[in-house]
């Protein structure tokens, strides 16, 4: 049996919205690109026809992959008030011993990582070493750019 991917409410939200939107709306918008394309004349030599038939393939392969993760996804239990380990959908506030720095971070499944927004993968260096810590421990991430100590400051939901 295939893994589950750990979602959010947010996150099962966001893939919802996306889906509807790329079957609808953007569908109907890269038929008509398709279509215009066409009408350009010869298409063995119509790169604009090329190019909208490779967006509409990569479209369709998100569609997919969307609606697999739809198909084999779990609800990540944010209700539990426990902020004494980290976990998935945890708040971790943790300094970075190397440079004395702070940072926040988000701990999502895979499908909802945006380091922007400082959202980390579980399944990430730094991600799989807070997981399963409390306040105050130190934990090395092994990141590809080498090693990282950092210290667990706070947690919050």
């Amino acid at each position: 049996m295939a893994k589950k991917i750990m979602l959010t409410e947010e996150g099962l939200s966001n893939l919802e919205n996306e889906l509807k939107y790329l079957k609808g709306e953007k569908r109907k918008e890269m038929a008509e690109k398709i279509k215009l394309a066409r009408s350009y004349g010869d298409l063995s030599e119509n790169s604009e026809y090329d190019d909208a038939k490779n967006e509409q393939a990569i479209m369709e392969a998100r569609i997919r992959d969307i609606e697999a993760t739809l198909k084999n996804y779990e609800l990540i239990d944010e209700t539990d008030e426990n902020v004494q380990t980290v976990r998935l959908s945890s708040r971790v506030k943790v300094e970075i011993l190397n440079t004395g720095t702070t940072r926040e971070f988000k701990i999502v499944g895979v499908n909802e990582v945006n380091p922007a927004e400082g959202k980390i993968s579980d399944e990430s260096p730094v991600g799989r070493a807070l997981v399963g810590h409390s306040a105050g421990d130190v934990v090395e991430a092994d990141t590809p750019n080498g090693s990282m100590g950092l210290r667990i400051l706070e947690i919050g939901r």
